[in-house]
């Protein structure tokens, strides 16, 4: 797990998530990935418009469905940009102050779902506490 994943991903929120999820885990992680990516294309339209209404609801779904999964990095963006967009509707301004938050917002929303996808692919070969762990099925000739 790169040092990157482990500054953006509360992996024991996740790992938490996992549990509760059990067997379905990996399919509402599946429409967090499809729902996020909506919510970040509705936010990067809304500030292309300088639409401050349209930037607060998909926001705020992107910080809740972030947090779910211990996403914190992105929950965080999405709470200042739904914050920034809260405060331009209450003063009737446009929401410039949100452009550098949501510049960084693809990019962020991509990384954390390389960082998922990492963790959920039983391919992918684990290391744990600085000691190298390998899944059952990762030696040739072994099911």
């Amino acid at each position: 797990m790169s040092e990157e994943a482990e500054t953006i991903i509360d992996w024991a929120a996740f790992s938490g998530a996992r549990s509760e999820l059990g067997a379905e885990f990996v399919r509402i992680l599946g429409y967090f990935r499809e729902d996020g990516a909506k919510s970040v294309s509705a936010i990067e339209g809304a500030m292309r418009a300088l639409d401050a209404v349209a930037m607060v609801l998909p926001a705020h779904t992107l910080k809740g469905e972030a947090s779910q999964f211990g996403a914190e990095a992105l929950a965080d963006l999405a709470e200042n940009i739904e914050t920034i967009a809260r405060q331009s509707v209450e003063w009737r301004q446009a929401p410039d102050e949100a452009l550098p938050d949501v510049v960084k917002l693809r990019g962020l929303f991509n990384d954390t779902m390389s960082a998922f996808e990492r963790e959920t692919n039983p391919l992918v070969e684990r290391r744990r506490f600085g000691r190298k762990v390998e899944a059952a099925n990762q030696r040739f000739g072994q099911i």
